[in-house]
């Protein structure tokens, strides 16, 4: 009977690689015998597993229902035993021991883990011409830093020497008897944390761990054109960590809105109103912009909604400066004065 090996990872037929790896995951963690996990739930997972995230072997379980060339292990997939393990043997098939090495720490066969800080997420709101020029803002969070004092060594006067533990290598390589065999990882070395280095004499601010929680000032570099919503990542700027890289820190930007322009793209929008005479018979006018003054010119015979273009007067950005799209509406009066009436009765009857 051909296995349903979509219907088994819980996935749909459309799925990418990704989805495929993401869902196998969940259930390794869930019926890994080593874990008290159900094996043959196990077995099926795997074999599943195997197929889907190979393209040639998908592409021919997807045409024919099972898979004709040699499995893992030598045979069919459909035959292939799993319970047979690979006991002996350092193995990386379709991605497996990536996987199965979360079950038992380290990152296998691929160097240690890298000890990271957490991320921070903050968020600030900005006046319009802030975004439309650019800025910069200044903050203060109190999070983990690295101590001043030790420059984050950890060591009294920045002094350290080689990890006694690790010989200077920052990893501890490991071999795990496991239920698919023996398994090879390295994971970072928990006296140094990974650097290969600990202090001669610990710090004494920090207490040799290299970090400490305090407030500290963090300038925000704000782009010209910055889009409401958008989000800054200031890499590095997050949670310190002893012996590891720092977070991100992540500036949700929140612009607010201006009485009169608008952003579009990278052109800035107003509209104008108008009289009707002005927009007879033409008129030059004056506008405020964040640039300064600007010389605009209403041709006569213009038309409600058109749209008059002044080049360059934009949002700036890498490619230079958007244009000021000034979108004109003709105001017609409420009420009229009997000579107004007279004048636009003579009008009528000249056609206009």
């Amino acid at each position: 009977m051909t296995k349903d090996y979509y219907k088994i990872l819980g996935i749909g037929k459309t799925a990418t690689k990704e989805e495929v790896k993401k869902a196998f995951r969940e259930l390794a963690h869930k019926h890994h015998p080593d874990k008290g996990g159900d094996a043959a739930r196990f077995k099926e997972a795997s074999e599943a597993y195997q197929v889907l995230s190979d393209d040639k072997k998908r592409a021919e379980y997807d045409a024919y229902g099972r898979v004709f060339e040699g499995a893992p292990g030598g045979g069919p997939s459909e035959g292939f035993d799993f319970s047979q393990g690979f006991n002996g043997l350092n193995f990386d098939i379709g991605g497996l021991n990536e996987i199965f090495s979360e079950f038992f720490g380290g990152t296998a066969a691929r160097g240690g883990r890298v000890r990271r800080g957490g991320d921070i997420s903050i968020e600030i709101q900005i006046p319009f011409e802030e975004a439309f020029f650019g800025s910069e803002r200044k903050v203060l969070l109190v999070k983990s830093s690295l101590c001043d004092a030790c420059g984050g060594t950890g060591g009294q006067g920045r002094e350290t020497k080689t990890c006694p533990k690790c010989q200077g290598k920052g990893t501890i390589h490991e071999t795990k008897r496991a239920f698919f065999g023996t398994f090879a990882s390295t994971q970072a070395c928990e006296e140094c944390g990974g650097s290969g280095k600990v202090p001669v004499k610990k710090c004494g601010p920090c207490r040799g761990s290299g970090v400490l929680r305090r407030q500290e000032e963090i300038k925000i570099a704000i782009p010209a054109g910055i889009e409401n919503g958008e989000i800054i990542r200031m890499s590095g700027m997050g949670e310190a960590i002893s012996f590891g890289s720092p977070g991100d820190l992540y500036v949700k930007v929140g612009v607010l809105s201006h009485p009169v322009f608008r952003k579009v793209g990278n052109n800035l929008a107003m509209d104008l109103n108008i009289k009707l005479t002005d927009a007879i018979l033409g008129k030059e006018m004056t506008l405020a912009t964040f640039d300064g003054p600007v010389e605009i010119k209403i041709p006569a015979g213009t038309a409600h909604g058109e749209v008059l273009t002044v080049r360059g007067r934009g949002v700036p950005s890498g490619r230079g400066r958007g244009d000021l799209l000034i979108k004109l509406a003709m105001v017609l009066p409420k009420k009229l004065s009997r000579e107004a009436k007279n004048l636009i009765e003579k009008l009528r009857e000249e056609g206009i």
